[in-house]
């Protein structure tokens, strides 16, 4: 398993919505800030989308890259045909091997037939440049309906990108979502989180935390990661909340993150 940096470990610092620092992240930053950390591989996702480079920068932030001899992964947040050749052409220029996709609430009311004959052309055409689909299982698509996606599809240059939490917005416990989408995985998204009751008994909230201060069972995880997707990349992300400022919350990404990494290294070392 090779540890990696996802974008999102910097969502403030990056900037998300109305919150956007004075001067935000560049994918040159975070190339930067794995090699700090010790990781060689970053998976840029949607918050920081490649596409909006110019031509010239992009192979600029490949070579840059490659003498660093750091990995990188592409991601984007939706599978239209138009976007998928884009990612594809940018798949290419950086060497990515994988494709990390999205689907939402939205993908969820397509039946499954129609969204499968929509993915099995793209399927064909990364296939193609040796490049592997991974769909993210994300906020509001439930995973059995992931599972009957992929065996329709029934292609090997499809499978999951599993986030180990996100599915608990629908509805799904963590344990439920990763025995259903683990068989299918091709990228792994690690994180940890707790569960708090309202100190006025008014229902609970889902906090993110450092990577082994949590819930999440990461031995237990990484035990149910198939065989044949050893040397998969685990992407290290994490869910700090807005404080009271922007900036006050930007300060803790790097500290929160440097845990999250020490605790991944001790979680996979030797597998």
């Amino acid at each position: 398993m090779q540890l990696g940096l996802g974008s999102y470990a910097y969502r403030w610092s990056i900037g998300i919505r109305e919150q956007v620092p004075p001067r935000p992240m560049t994918p040159f930053d975070v190339l930067n800030a794995a090699q700090g950390l010790g990781l060689d591989l970053v998976q840029y996702a949607d918050n920081m989308p490649l596409d909006r480079l110019p031509p010239a920068d992009l192979e600029r932030l490949a070579t840059t890259a490659r003498d660093k001899g750091i990995t990188l992964e592409v991601g984007t947040q939706c599978f239209n045909a138009e976007e998928v050749a884009r990612y594809l052409g940018i798949c290419r220029v950086i060497d990515s091997r994988i494709m990390r996709v999205a689907l939402d609430a939205a993908d969820s009311r397509v039946p499954v037939p129609e969204l499968a004959a929509e993915l099995r052309p793209l399927v064909e055409d990364a296939k193609s440049a040796g490049i592997r689909i991974a769909i993210e299982n994300h906020f509001n698509y439930p995973s059995p309906r992931m599972v009957e996606l992929l065996d329709t599809v029934d292609d090997p240059a499809l499978g999951v990108c599993l986030d180990v939490a996100n599915s608990i917005c629908a509805g799904e416990w963590p344990e439920e979502t990763i025995t259903m989408l683990a068989p299918y995985a091709i990228n792994l998204h690690l994180k940890d989180y707790v569960i708090e009751p309202d100190p006025y008994g008014v229902g609970f909230r889902i906090r993110g935390v450092p990577l082994g201060e949590g819930r999440a069972n990461i031995p237990w995880i990484l035990d149910q990661i198939p065989d044949r997707a050893e040397g998969m990349s685990v992407i290290l992300e994490h869910w700090l909340p807005l404080g009271a400022t922007l900036e006050e919350t930007m300060a803790q990404e790097q500290p929160w993150l440097e845990r999250t990494v020490a605790a991944a290294r001790n979680f996979v070392g030797g597998r």
